[in-house]
């Protein structure tokens, strides 16, 4: 992403906190962070593009650091699944998303509802793969539940002490107390044996296919990293936009979009001097075997 666009991102998240998302109307945006129309609908389709950039931009941020907590630590430790929702929500609050979360459901405009619904399932799906490994894969099965009670707790605990009962102390507490409440009731219902909802309805969802096993994931991002330590090119800002892209595009999308992936590789390639052509070989044999699993049959 170029850095004007990143700017006109970065503006218009703090026009949207102070004049509402509603009641701003375009030409606000134009004059507020002084880009012509024709700027404008480069960068974005609609207004409500501009918004989804804004939470994509911060989530990729915040979902870049809260992953650095756990480089050189272990992995089960609930201490540090603690550390990143802690981080999680004080980032969140310091840029006010709530706010703006609030303003969309009140919206009930279908795309944005439906862009809140995907990240909703996405923190789920993370916090479900945070507790297979804290917990283990033998309460895989009870799991996918546990996520979902935990995001409730969390979220009506921190709301009735702040905003109901208004506590002077911060978050850090309450966040402690709804681990220690789902650590507990993880024991409980895999001690119990009950279940609600199957593990595969959000493995499915965002693992449909083998390709988005473990290995394969290591894989492509291993390719990625040396990848953009690879790059020389004059405009490596692009490059590594690209590189971003393919992975988030064979990591994330249910059906991969072969189209863009193409387009994205063959941009690459102009690189290719440039490129550690060896892992570029292996990116395209990445994505040409992700693509083919996800193939219509004929």
């Amino acid at each position: 992403m170029n850095d004007r666009k990143q700017l006109v991102i970065k503006k218009a998240h703090q026009l949207f906190l102070d004049k509402g998302f509603q009641a701003t109307s375009i030409q606000d945006i134009l004059e507020y962070t002084g880009i012509s129309k024709g700027t404008f609908y480069n960068y974005f389709s609609s207004k409500n593009e501009l918004l989804i950039s804004i939470f994509k931009t911060l989530h990729k941020k915040m979902e870049q650091e809260r992953n650095q907590l756990l480089i050189g630590k272990d992995p089960t430790s609930i201490e540090i699944f603690t550390m990143q929702i802690e981080f999680q929500m004080n980032m969140n609050r310091s840029n006010n998303l709530v706010t703006l979360f609030e303003e969309v459901l009140v919206s009930h405009d279908p795309e944005l509802m439906q862009f809140i619904k995907e990240g909703q399932l996405r923190m789920v799906h993370w916090i479900f793969q945070r507790f297979i490994e804290i917990f283990g894969e033998e309460k895989k099965p009870y799991l996918l539940d546990c996520a979902v009670m935990f995001i409730g707790i969390l979220h009506h605990n921190v709301k009735f002490y702040k905003k109901f009962f208004d506590q002077p102390s911060g978050i850090n507490h309450v966040i402690q107390y709804s681990v220690d409440r789902i650590s507990k009731m993880v024991e409980e219902v895999s001690s119990a044996g009950e279940q609600l909802l199957k593990p595969e309805l959000i493995d499915n969802r965002f693992n449909p296919l083998k390709h988005h096993d473990q290995e394969f994931k290591q894989h492509l991002c291993k390719t990625i990293f040396a990848l953009k330590k690879s790059v020389q090119h004059p405009d490596q800002a692009h490059c590594n936009e690209l590189l971003d892209f393919v992975q988030e595009e064979l990591l994330h999308s249910k059906k991969p979009r072969k189209f863009l992936i193409d387009s994205a590789l063959q941009s690459l390639r102009t690189c290719l001097a440039n490129l550690d052509e060896k892992e570029f070989e292996s990116l395209d044999q990445l994505a040409a075997s992700c693509l083919k699993q996800t193939e219509e049959p004929v």
